[in-house]
C-alpha cells in the first residue's frame, strides 16, 4: 500500500473538499443530503430523524418552530400551522380556488406578482418565505453535521413546475442564504439515485407520487448518461387528495356537515391519513370521529383511490408516446415519493407497466440522494466525467406571428440547457418597431397557448416590407428558466428580456395544453392553414392598393383598373368570410395571376425610369 506524504498545511483534496448538499424540499416531508466517502447519504437531526415535516407554526411573535414541533400544533392552531405549502408555490389567489377549501388557511392577496400570502398571527407570510425557513432549517441541520458554511446546494423541483414555481423556489433559497448549484428535476434526481445503484443501462420509467404532486419521467441510461426522453405528471394531485378522498368518503359515511371549523378539518384529513398508512399493513382499519366509527378495508379503499391512480397512469400513456417507447421496452419502473408506500398504487403500476416496480431505496429519501451526488459533481469534489445529466423542457416556446400564429423556437422535450435563434422579418413598410410575445404551448393558435411575456424591439431602420433581419434567441437555462433577446442584424439594436411570469399561472395548464394540443390536432393544422392564408391575402391586398394608389390610373385603362379593383374587393371579403383555407388560397392565387400585367408594365416603367438619359456607351462603361 502506498501512503501520500504532504507537507504541514498542504495536505490533499479529503481536506480540502466543499461542503455540498441536495435537498429535497417537499410537499409533506423535506430532506437533506451529502456525498460522505463517495457514498450518498442522508442528513439526520439531531435526535436521528431524517425527515423534517414541511411544516411551520407562527405566533405573534414571528416564526415558533419547524418540523415535527410545528405538527404539534396542527389541530389547536390550524389557522398558523402552515402544511403542504409547495402546492401554493408560484400561484396566484385565482388558483386558491382551485383547492383553498380544502386546506384550513386564511389567504390575503400579496402585494407583489399577485402571489397569495397566508394570514397567520405574525402577519401576511408568503409562501416563498415559509418554504426559505423550512430551506434554512435544512441547512442548519447541514452545517451543523459537515462542520461548516455550505458552498452549494441542488435543489429538486417537480418536472412539471413551471418557470413561475422553478422562480419562487429559487427565491425562497435565496432568501435563506443558500447557493443554488443547480434546481434538479426530481424524477431526475431518483434516476440518478438507482442508476449509480443498480449500475445498469436501459430506459426506465421514473413513477413519482409525493404528497402533493405527481411526476412521470422516461430516461435512457447509457454508459452513464443519464437522457430524459419526455416528462409529463400533474402538479396538483399527490398523496394529500388520497387523505382527501378518504375524509370526503368518511364524512358522506357519518354524515358530518361540510361546513367544518378548520380543526375538525385538520383532524379529519389526519384521521384519514393514518388510516391510509395503516393499511399497507393491515388488511382493515377502524376510523372514529367523536363517538361514531366505521371499518375501512383496502377494497374500499381501492375503490377511492382508483379514480386518482389512473390519472397518474394517463399521464404515464402520454409520456411513453412523446418518449416513442412502448410499454415493453421499459426496462425498468423506479417508485419515488411517500405515496408509493400505498399498494394500490404499487399493484396498478406493476399492473400498467407489466413487471414490478423497483423499491428497494427508500421513496422519501431517493429524491435527496440523488441531488446531493449531483451536488458532488457540480461543486467540484468529482468530476463529472461518469455522469451526465440531460433534463428537458415540458411544453414548447414560441413566439407569436402575424395572424395570431405560433412559431415554436424550442420545442418541448428537448434537451436543455439550450439556446436556438430564428430570423424574422417587418410586416411593413417602414417599420421601426417589433413587438416579441412570448408564448408557451403546444397548440397553433396564440389564444390557445399561454402568454409568458411581451417586450418591444425599437430602433429598426426603416426599409421595406421583409427587408429587415431580425434574430430572436430563446435560451433556457440548466434549471430550466427562459430568457429572449431580438436583435436587428444591420443596425445592432437589440432587446432582451429574463422571462419571470406572474405568480398567478395555473398549473393545472400544462396537462390542459399538452391533452388539448392531441385532442385538437387536425382543427389547429386546418386553423393555422387559414390563418396563414389570411396573412397573405393581407399582405397581396396591401401591395396591390399601395401600387394602384401610385400609378393605376397611369399604367392601366379604366377597364383594367376597376378589375383589378373588383377582384381585390372579392378577396378581401372572402378573407373576412370564409373558414376554408383551400379557398381563400385559389382566390389568392387568382388575383395574383390577374395582376401580373400590372406588375409587368411597373417593372418596364421602373427600368425605363432608370435608363433615362445614359447612353449605350455608358451602359456598357458601367457594366
Amino acid at each position: 500500500m502506498l501512503l501520500q506524504i504532504s507537507e504541514p498545511g498542504q495536505s490533499p483534496e479529503p481536506h480540502q473538499r466543499k461542503r455540498a448538499v441536495g435537498i429535497d424540499l417537499g410537499t409533506t416531508n423535506s430532506l437533506v443530503a451529502t456525498v460522505r466517502s463517495g457514498t450518498a447519504t442522508i442528513v439526520n437531526d439531531e435526535q436521528g430523524r431524517a425527515l423534517l415535516p414541511s411544516a411551520l407554526h407562527y405566533d405573534r411573535h414571528g416564526l415558533s418552530c419547524v418540523g415535527y414541533e410545528a405538527l404539534e400544533h396542527d389541530l389547536s392552531d390550524p389557522l398558523n400551522t402552515l402544511t403542504s405549502v409547495k402546492r401554493f408555490m408560484g400561484r396566484g389567489l385565482a388558483d386558491v380556488a382551485l383547492f383553498g377549501e380544502q386546506l384550513p388557511y386564511e389567504f390575503v392577496a400579496g402585494s407583489d406578482s399577485g402571489m397569495p400570502k397566508f394570514a397567520t398571527a405574525a402577519g401576511a407570510i408568503s409562501p416563498v418565505q415559509a418554504s426559505a425557513e423550512l430551506l434554512a432549517s435544512l441547512e442548519r441541520r447541514a452545517e451543523l453535521a459537515l462542520g461548516g458554511d455550505l458552498d452549494g446546494a441542488v435543489i429538486t423541483v417537480p418536472a412539471y413546475f413551471d418557470d413561475a414555481q422553478r422562480q419562487a423556489t429559487k427565491d425562497a433559497a435565496m432568501l435563506a442564504g443558500i447557493k443554488v448549484l443547480r434546481l434538479l428535476n426530481e424524477p431526475t434526481a431518483a434516476a440518478i439515485a438507482y442508476g449509480l445503484d443498480a449500475g445498469g443501462e436501459g430506459t426506465i420509467a421514473v413513477y413519482d407520487l409525493g404528497g402533493g404532486t405527481f411526476d412521470i419521467s422516461i430516461l435512457r441510461l447509457t454508459r452513464g448518461v443519464f437522457e430524459v426522453l419526455a416528462s409529463g405528471g400533474d402538479s396538483a394531485l399527490g398523496g394529500d387528495d388520497f387523505d382527501r378522498a378518504i375524509a370526503d368518503w368518511l364524512r358522506a359515511e357519518l354524515a358530518i356537515d361540510a361546513d367544518m371549523a378548520p380543526a375538525q378539518q385538520r383532524q379529519l384529513l389526519a384521521i384519514a391519513k393514518r388510516a391510509k398508512q395503516q393499511l399497507s399493513e393491515v388488511e382493515q382499519t377502524q376510523l372514529t370521529v367523536g363517538e361514531q366509527s366505521l371499518i375501512l378495508d383496502r377494497d374500499q379503499l381501492a375503490t377511492l383511490l382508483d379514480p386518482l391512480i389512473a390519472k397518474t397512469l394517463r399521464a404515464c400513456r402520454r409520456s411513453l408516446a412523446d418518449a416513442g417507447v412502448k410499454l415493453d421496452e421499459i426496462d425498468n419502473v423506479v417508485l419515488v415519493g411517500g405515496s408509493t408506500r400505498a399498494l394500490r398504487v404499487r399493484e396498478k403500476v406493476a399492473d400498467y407497466f407489466g413487471r414490478e416496480p423497483l423499491c428497494h431505496l427508500d421513496p422519501d429519501q431517493v429524491v435527496a440522494l440523488g441531488a446531493a451526488v449531483q451536488a458532488d459533481v457540480l461543486i467540484g469534489n468529482k468530476s463529472g466525467d461518469d455522469l451526465l445529466l440531460l433534463d428537458v423542457i415540458p411544453l414548447s416556446l414560441g413566439i407569436e406571428t402575424m395572424g395570431g400564429l405560433v412559431e415554436k423556437i424550442i420545442h418541448r422535450n428537448t434537451t436543455i440547457p439550450v439556446a436556438k435563434a430564428q430570423e424574422f422579418t417587418t410586416f411593413k413598410d417602414g417599420q421601426t418597431a417589433l413587438a416579441v410575445h412570448v408564448v408557451q404551448g403546444e397548440r397553433e393558435l396564440v389564444s390557445d397557448c399561454r402568454s409568458l411575456a411581451r417586450f418591444e424591439l425599437r430602433g429598426i431602420p426603416p426599409m421595406t416590407a421583409g427587408s429587415a433581419k431580425i434574430r430572436v434567441t430563446y435560451q433556457v437555462d440548466a434549471d430550466g428558466l427562459l430568457s429572449v433577446a431580438a436583435r436587428e442584424m444591420t443596425s445592432g439594436v437589440e432587446a432582451r428580456i429574463e422571462v419571470k411570469p406572474s405568480y398567478g399561472l395555473d398549473d393545472g395548464e400544462v396537462t390542459r395544453m399538452l391533452q388539448e394540443s392531441f385532442s385538437h390536432a387536425r382543427e389547429d393544422m386546418a386553423a393555422r392553414a387559414l390563418a396563414e392564408q389570411q396573412v397573405e391575402a393581407d399582405r397581396i391586398i396591401e401591395d396591390i392598393r399601395a401600387a394602384i394608389a401610385v400609378d393605376g390610373e397611369q399604367l392601366l385603362d379604366a377597364d383594367e383598373l376597376e378589375c383589378l379593383r373588383k377582384s381585390i374587393d372579392e378577396l378581401q371579403q372572402l378573407r373576412e368570410t370564409t373558414r376554408e383555407h383551400r379557398q381563400l388560397a385559389r382566390k389568392i392565387e387568382s388575383v395574383a395571376k390577374g395582376s401580373e400585367t400590372f406588375a409587368a408594365r411597373r417593372m418596364n416603367a421602373a427600368v425605363k425610369k432608370a435608363l433615362a438619359g445614359q447612353s449605350l456607351d455608358q451602359l456598357e462603361g458601367e457594366l
